[in-house]
């Protein structure tokens, strides 16, 4: 199967990433951070998208040295990625943060509560803010094991995330609108996007996501010296 289409029109970042596009322009080392869960951290024989983009944002950037670090443990939500912040996201002066979260927040719903859970990204966005980087959220999967009974927390936890996002003047990258758009409106068997645990991104699906992903940073950048000029 193709990749599935980028839909420009649901991921367009609505903040300029300036700062790493000011990297770009005055650095030939720049370091990426993203932070998250599995979908950060990988799971089972899947690569994660951080190693995935860090190839694709160096062939969109050939002149650069972008590393992509990867700050993602499995099973973790807001409050434990928050007491790492410090050592694993602001300690690397990265340009760019890319925060994965939101899932175990609805998959363990008995461990945590979706208003916290945003409190606590709220708290973390504002040790970020005036520091020199740019950020990315990205919400929840489209996946069986957060929709059936977990679906109005789910959608709860998507707009509460959108709500944080837009208060502290940070992009968010819709991962749930675009993969429900894809299942929905374009017809992709969600069994080809989420494997069979029900959670879990299937290898093409990460690819898929990171294409977007991509394809939305690239759109914000636009051309930088040394980048391949567009294609008619």
């Amino acid at each position: 199967m193709t990749d599935a289409p980028l839909h420009a029109e649901l991921t367009k970042l609505e903040f300029k990433l300036r700062y790493f596009k000011a990297s770009l322009l005055s650095q030939r080392k720049i370091k990426v951070v993203a932070i998250g869960s599995s979908s950060t951290a990988g799971e089972g024989d899947v690569i994660p998208f951080p190693p995935r983009l860090e190839l694709a944002l160096r062939r969109r950037y050939p002149d650069r040295m972008i590393d992509v670090l990867d700050r993602g443990i499995g099973g973790q939500e807001a409050p434990e990625e928050a007491a790492r912040f410090e050592s694993d996201v602001i300690a690397e002066t990265p340009a760019l943060v890319i925060w994965q979260v939101g899932t175990n927040a609805i998959y363990h719903r008995d461990l945590y509560d979706p208003g916290r859970v945003a409190g606590t990204i709220a708290t973390c966005l504002s040790w970020l803010k005036g520091l020199p980087l740019d950020v990315i959220l990205m919400d929840l999967q489209y996946a069986p094991a957060l929709l059936g009974a977990k679906e109005p927390d789910t959608r709860l936890m998507v707009k509460l995330i959108t709500a944080v996002a837009a208060e502290a003047g940070v992009n968010l990258f819709p991962r749930f609108a675009l993969m429900e758009h894809w299942v929905k409106n374009d017809g992709i068997d969600q069994a080809m996007l989420i494997g069979p645990d029900g959670l879990h991104q299937t290898e093409f699906a990460t690819s898929c996501v990171m294409l977007a992903l991509d394809a939305a940073i690239g759109a914000d950048i636009g051309p930088v010296p040394g980048s391949p000029l567009p294609t008619a």
